[in-house]
């Protein structure tokens, strides 16, 4: 396609390709007639910040959803074959990782779910995806991962994403295209491949077959449990007095983390030598956990394939290839993408703080005047530093009216009875916490216009794209505290790890 026209040549950035003028084609889209697209044609029109047409969309995603519908919810496969973690929206990221993992035209590949939401290109990871699917439908697997339903992408951004480059009709045909997913896998028969982890309700491989999968997962059971549960942290496991097999998830705020016994047990009794899962981040992009006694190989190998996930956990993605009953683990680093605003916010959103600190300043020139003879409390007011143009007009102001309001004042107080100066003490002492309200409001909007990228950042990692309460009022050094927390240690980010109410 060609790309967007630069009659005046006046682009900042010429370096960078324009992205393509218009939505491919069906001739390039679906070059042989026969409603396969062309998925190298798409992932190169989408990296290039390409859209589709919304009637292509929903073509695709309609023919997904019944090639995977009429699998089982176990698919039973063998090596080799090439296992991803979670994507989650990254799509710049998803495209090295395809050429990490081998090309899909010679390599079988297994997803181990969560496509959507947290980063900004959801849309794009799942049509590529949908694309390949279609085009390899018995090399291509995707699974289901606790961010593929209504609830997750509601309370995330993926919902949003439909609606900013499409609609709700788009968001609702992937819904129902994640009803359709299996939610597990048999790896040469000897690993079970899921995308969170045990049950207590799991005894048996089999019981996975009796799951109805095409509805909405629920808060508990064994259908959330496989979408939702995590192995125990070894170190956590130690500590515990009397470590019970399965326990409650308070991190995920559902579901149950298992521990060494509960995965050992389960793979002894059915056969397996590992359960491979997606799920969580990782440093290195993997993690081999406990290693069962019996047989020398880790009970539980978790796989996440989004480096630098939410742009700031600074830690490289990875993929696991089998060959000939042989593991290998190929890790990668994060690639640079186009910037969005976070929840995909316009660009007048974007600018309120800044108006919204004139507004507050000039309210407040206007009411400070009439309190220079007020005791002011701690650092509200005093902090406040008022702009140059603002302090002058204040001044001016002052100047005016000084021996105009001496004088009137001085005549109000001999004719007011006591009992109405108390009235005027009781007005001026509102008046005050007025002003330290609006310096309040200040010390707020100064630091989102100040700190606005921190601001956006910690927004975009914030659950409901919310910073937490009391942090604008805290400064630079609130916003730069609270933000380190995510950045240091991944324990930060698991308040968007539990599932919503």
């Amino acid at each position: 396609m060609d790309p967007l026209s630069d009659p005046k040549k006046d682009r900042v950035v010429k370096d960078i390709e324009p992205p393509p003028a218009k939505p491919l084609t069906d001739e390039l889209l679906f070059p042989k007639g026969d409603g396969i697209p062309n998925w190298r044609a798409l992932k190169q029109h989408l990296f290039r910040e390409g859209r589709l047409l919304k009637e292509h969309c929903l073509d695709i995603i309609k023919k997904v959803s019944d090639t995977t519908g009429s699998e089982p919810n176990m698919v039973r496969l063998k090596d080799p074959i090439t296992v991803v973690g979670d994507i989650h929206g990254q799509f710049f990221d998803f495209v090295k990782l395809l050429d990490v993992g081998g090309d899909p035209d010679s390599t079988q590949y297994i997803f181990l779910g969560d496509y959507v939401d947290r980063g900004s290109f959801s849309i794009e990871c799942l049509l590529v995806l949908f694309a390949l699917k279609l085009n390899f439908p018995n090399k291509i697997w995707l699974l289901r991962g606790n961010h593929e339903c209504r609830q997750m992408t509601a309370f995330f951004n993926f919902r949003d994403e439909c609606e900013y480059k499409y609609d709700l009709t788009v968001y609702y045909a992937f819904m129902e295209s994640f009803d359709t997913l299996p939610i597990s896998a048999i790896i040469n028969g000897k690993f079970l491949a899921v995308h969170g982890g045990l049950s207590p309700d799991l005894r048996t491989i089999s019981q996975i077959g009796s799951i109805n999968r095409f509805q909405e997962p629920p808060r508990n059971g064994l259908f959330c449990d496989l979408l939702w549960s995590d192995p125990v942290d070894e170190e956590k496991e130690e500590h515990l007095a009397h470590p019970e097999p399965f326990f409650p998830n308070d991190v995920r705020g559902c579901s149950y983390f298992f521990g060494y016994e509960a995965a050992s047990g389960f793979l002894d009794k059915n056969g397996l030598l590992s359960v491979i899962r997606a799920h969580e981040a990782q440093l290195e992009g993997y993690k081999m956990h406990q290693t069962n006694s019996k047989t020398g190989f880790p009970t539980v190998i978790t796989i996440f394939s989004a480096p630098n996930y939410c742009d700031c956990y600074n830690n490289k993605g990875a993929v696991l290839k089998f060959e000939n009953n042989t593991l290998n683990i190929q890790q990668f680093n994060f690639s640079p993408h186009p910037y969005h605003l976070p929840n995909f916010m316009d660009i007048f959103t974007w600018s309120i703080p800044f108006v919204s600190e004139k507004v507050t300043e000039m309210l407040y020139a206007i009411l400070n005047p009439s309190l220079e003879d007020l005791e002011e409390e701690d650092d509200d007011v005093d902090n406040i530093t008022l702009p140059t143009e603002v302090q002058r007009i204040v001044r001016r102001t002052t100047s005016i009216t000084a021996e105009e309001d001496e004088d009137a004042m001085a005549a109000k107080d001999a004719k007011t009875p006591k009992d109405k100066k108390q009235l005027s003490k009781e007005r001026a002492e509102a008046l005050r916490k007025k002003v330290q309200t609006v310096s309040r409001l200040m010390r707020m909007f100064k630091t989102l216009r100040e700190h606005n990228e921190v601001v956006v950042k910690l927004k975009g990692l914030s659950p409901g794209h919310r910073i937490p309460m009391g942090v604008l009022l805290k400064g630079p050094e609130g916003l730069q505290s609270e933000l380190q927390r995510f950045i240091d240690v991944k324990k930060a980010d698991q308040i968007n790890e539990k599932r919503p109410d």
